[in-house]
C-alpha cells in the first residue's frame, strides 16, 4: 500500500528506533518512537495517497514526536514549522524580505556598494527566505513536513494553505514564479483542538486520533527509554500513574486534561535518581514531586482532598 520513490519503497514500521543517545542531523537528541498498528496504518495510507495526516489526541500524547520517527526510519530530512498565534499561511512557504532589498538600494544609490552586489538588488529572488514547506517544495526526494499545533493560529490560517496542500504549489508573489514540488512531501500535522477547523480543510486531510497509551504500551516505552531500570520499579511507577490518571478523569471528565505519557517520562526520570527501594517507598506515600504531574493549582487542591480523604 506504499509508492515507490526512486526505486526506494516508503513504508513506515515504527520498528527502526535510534540507538540511546544518537543525535540527528539537526545535533538534537533522538528518542524510540513505540506507535500502535493503527497509527502505522494511518502514517502509510498517508504516504500512499499523498494526503496530509491530521493527527488529534491528548497533549503530551506523542503527536509532535511522530514526525521525527518517521523521517528516522525513512532515513528522510525532516522540516518542522511550529505554529504560534502570529503565523500566517505564507511563513510556511517563503518571506520576502523588503526591508533588505530597501537598504541595499539605498547603499547603491549612495554608491556604498560594489558591482556585483548592485547586480544582486535587481534579482528578488535574492531576498527570498524560504519556509519549511518552501524548502520540502524544492527537495528531490520526499522530505517529512510538520506543521505542528495548527490550531494555534488565526482561524483563516488553515484556509490559507488549501491549494499548497491539495495541488503542492505556490507563487512567490514579489516575482510571479511558481513552485511546484518536486516530490510530494509527507505532512504531518497535529492540533489539539483549540479551535474548529473548515470542511475546506479537512476534506484535503487523512485523520487519526492517537489514543493514550495502555499499561502494556505504557511499560513498553519508559522500557525503550530507560532500559536498565528495575522492572519492579517501572511497574509501581506505571500502577501508581495510571490510578492518579483514572482519579482525574473522574473529575474531570474525558475533556479535562489529564497526566500525559510526557510528564510519565519526566517523573520515572526523577524517581530512576533513587536506588530501587527508595524510588519505591516514595512511592508508597503521597505522590512524590507532584509539580512534574500536576500542573494547575486546581488539580493540586484536588489530589491535595483526595489524599486527606484516605488518610
Amino acid at each position: 500500500m506504499v509508492k515507490a520513490v526512486g526505486g526506494k519503497v516508503l513504508e513506515y514500521t515504527g520498528k527502526v528506533q535510534p540507538q540511546l543517545g544518537e543525535r540527528g542531523a539537526n545535533g538534537h537528541l533522538l528518542y524510540p518512537y513505540l506507535p500502535n498498528p493503527e497509527l502505522v496504518e494511518a502514517v502509510n495510507l498517508a504516504i500512499y495517497l499523498e494526503r496530509p495526516l491530521l493527527l488529534k489526541g491528548e497533549p503530551g500524547c506523542g503527536k509532535t514526536q511522530l514526525a521525527s520517527a518517521v523521517a528516522y526510519e525513512l532515513g528522510l530530512n525532516l522540516e518542522a514549522w511550529y505554529v504560534k498565534s502570529t503565523s500566517r499561511g505564507r511563513d510556511g512557504l517563503y518571506n520576502y524580505d523588503a526591508v533588505g532589498r530597501l537598504r541595499d538600494a539605498q547603499l547603491a544609490a549612495s554608491g556604498r556598494l560594489r558591482a556585483e552586489q548592485i547586480q544582486r538588488i535587481d534579482d528578488p529572488t535574492t531576498y527570498i527566505r524560504w519556509g519549511p514547506v518552501g524548502r520540502a517544495f524544492q527537495q528531490e526526494n520526499r522530505t517529512v513536513v510538520l506543521i505542528d499545533e495548527i490550531d494555534k493560529a488565526d482561524i483563516d490560517f488553515p484556509n490559507d494553505l488549501l491549494l499548497e496542500l491539495d495541488e503542492r504549489r505556490f507563487i512567490i508573489e514579489e516575482t510571479g514564479q511558481e513552485i511546484e514540488a518536486k516530490a510530494a512531501p509527507i505532512v504531518l500535522i497535529t492540533s489539539n483542538d483549540e479551535k474548529d477547523l473548515s470542511d475546506a480543510f479537512l476534506r484535503r486531510c487523512l485523520f487519526h486520533y492517537v489514543e493514550f497509551p495502555s499499561r502494556e504500551r505504557l511499560i513498553q516505552i519508559v522500557n525503550a527509554l530507560f532500559p536498565t531500570s528495575p522492572q519492579a520499579l517501572v511497574d509501581k511507577t506505571i500502577v501508581r500513574f495510571l490510578l492518579l490518571r483514572e482519579e482525574m478523569r473522574k473529575d474531570k471528565g474525558e475533556a479535562g486534561k489529564k497526566v500525559s505519557t510526557s510528564e510519565l517520562i519526566d517523573w520515572f526520570r526523577v524517581l530512576r535518581r533513587y536506588p530501587q527501594d527508595e524510588a519505591l517507598a516514595k512511592l508508597d506515600g503521597k505522590i512524590p514531586y507532584a509539580g512534574v504531574l500536576l500542573k494547575s493549582w486546581d488539580d493540586h487542591i484536588r489530589y491535595l482532598r483526595q489524599s486527606r480523604g484516605r488518610e
